[in-house]
Parts: structure tokens; sequence; C-alpha cells
């Protein structure tokens, strides 16, 4: 299924997947805001559907792709049809993901594989499937969302974390094959540090780790629950939009508390002046002279 919306001329042609919901469908509506053709794969028909169209309703046009990205063979053929239908693949952002929240000996071997194949080798497939035609056109980018825990595991989501961990290894691994060849491909994984206390947190696993695996293993099984909150759909093995579930686009139930910016957001979005800034401050006070030393 094909949804069009007006485009501009020029537009890049980018893939998003999980697409349907949350970061990813937030992805396709800033791309498309800026007249980029995006192809859209996911599982979920209604989530894909409305996805569409707010990728139209934002300026660009969309392609809709029903896909498992744990089915090699299936994100192969999605890129080709992405590559026939819009034509060549500027942008491949990896996405999908899925977990289980429980302590890992309640998980099922099968739940944890389930993770796994999603959230870690849905990258993979997704990075294979770009490369194939990205390398030879010696042209593209390659985006892996990531995480803080891809650096700090937390209790109760070990499948999440231990894939996410794997796709830092994994990301790191491929950009240094890339940059030895030469190749004019880019991969790059974006890490959602949102909030201070993720800060916080990844600093203090530098500094001080084993402190702070005793604070989590102490407060972060209860600062994980709501338990005022009723039970949402699951998404491991079928769509959160399906018969038990609904769209709910890019939002979740933490509007209320959600903020749209702070300092860390800040910081980031400005880190070059700051720090051509801090580099032009370190170069005067090397050359400053002590007070009052005597020349001679």
């Amino acid at each position: 299924m094909r949804t069009t919306g007006p485009s501009r001329n020029g537009g890049r042609v980018v893939v998003v997947t999980g697409a349907t919901g949350g970061v990813g469908r937030a992805t396709a509506r800033a791309f498309a805001a800026r007249g980029d053709k995006v192809a859209l794969l996911a599982r979920g028909r209604e989530g894909l559907a409305a996805a569409a169209d707010d990728v139209r309703r934002a300026g660009g046009e969309a392609l809709v792709v029903g896909v498992d990205v744990s089915d090699a063979r299936a994100v192969e053929d999605a890129a080709r049809q992405v590559e026939d239908t819009l034509g060549p693949v500027d942008v491949w952002v990896d996405n999908a993901f899925t977990g289980v929240f429980a302590p890992f000996t309640e998980v099922t071997p099968e739940e944890f594989r389930r993770v796994t194949e999603v959230t870690y080798l849905g990258f993979v497939n997704g990075t294979r499937a770009a490369l194939r035609h990205m390398l030879p056109r010696d042209r593209g980018t390659i985006v892996q969302v990531g995480s803080a825990l891809a650096y700090r595991g937390i209790p109760l989501r070990a499948a999440y974390c231990g894939a996410k961990h794997a796709i830092q290894g994994f990301n790191e691994s491929l950009r240094r094959e890339l940059l030895h060849a030469g190749s004019g491909v880019g991969t790059t994984m974006v890490q959602l540090w949102v909030g201070g206390s993720t800060a916080a947190t990844l600093i203090a696993n530098a500094v001080a780790p084993g402190l702070l695996d005793r604070y989590l293993a102490r407060t972060n099984v209860d600062a994980q629950q709501d338990r005022g909150a009723p039970d949402g759909p699951a998404n491991l093995w079928e769509p959160a939009d399906g018969p038990r579930g609904r769209d709910s686009g890019a939002h979740g139930r933490f509007d209320d508390e959600a903020k749209s910016g702070g300092p860390q957001q800040w910081l980031s979005h400005n880190r070059g002046w700051l720090g051509a800034a801090l580099t032009a401050g370190a170069g005067v006070l090397a050359t400053r002279r002590p007070t009052g030393q005597v020349r001679r």
C-alpha cells in the first residue's frame, strides 16, 4: 500500500523501522517536514496507516511496508521495494524494538530470543539491507537508535539492555570497517539520553560503577513500577495497535510529566559553538602572563 502527499523536489529517501509509534513516529514526521520521502516499516496496519497520514500532513511522501524486522529476507525485500518505488535510499534509520519487563529468571527462552531477534538482529538485518544498496553507490547514512541502556544495564530489562549493548558494539565495529575501506557510507548511533538523571547515571557509571550497581539494585526496581496505570498492549508477539491496542502516535501515558526541553538538550544542540568558545577561552588563558610578573 502506498500513500502519497505533496513533497518538494529533491527530497531525500528515508527509511524508518518501527515507524508506527514513539521515536520512530516522531522521526518520520521530522523527515517529512523537510520534504523527504519516508518509507515506513513496521508490523501494525493501523499504526502504519496513521503514520503515513502524519507524513503526508507534514509535507512528505509516504511508502508503507508491513514487515517484521527479525525476518532478514523480508527486510531485504522491503529495501528493494523502497528503492523501486521511491528511489535510492539516502538515510536508513534502525529503530524497531520490543522488550520484556520482568526479572531475568521469569523470562522464558522464547521471550528472550524474540527480544534479541527484533531489538538487536532487526538492526543488523536493516543495516545489511541498507549497505547492499548504499555501498555500490558509495553514499548513504545509517542511523542506529540507541539508548543509555547501551552502556548501563538496569534491573528487569536484561533482554533489552543486552540487545542495546550488542548494537553499540556492532555499530562500532561496522564504523571502523567503513573507515578502513574509505567508504562514503556513514553509520552513527544516536543515544536517547533523556533527562538529567540519565546523564548523571552515565557519569556515575564511568566514575564509580560499583557504587552505581548497589544504588540501582536498591532503588531501580521500585522506581520502574507504575502501579496506578493499567497494563498496556504487549508488542512482543503482535503489534501494539492490534485488536487489543490502539494507535497512540508518538505519545505515551506520561505526557503530563513530559517536558519539551531542558539544559541537557540545550547543551547538545549548542555543543558546536560551546566547544569553540571553550577552546578559544583556553587559548586566551594559556597566553596570559601571571599578574605581577616582571618583564626583563
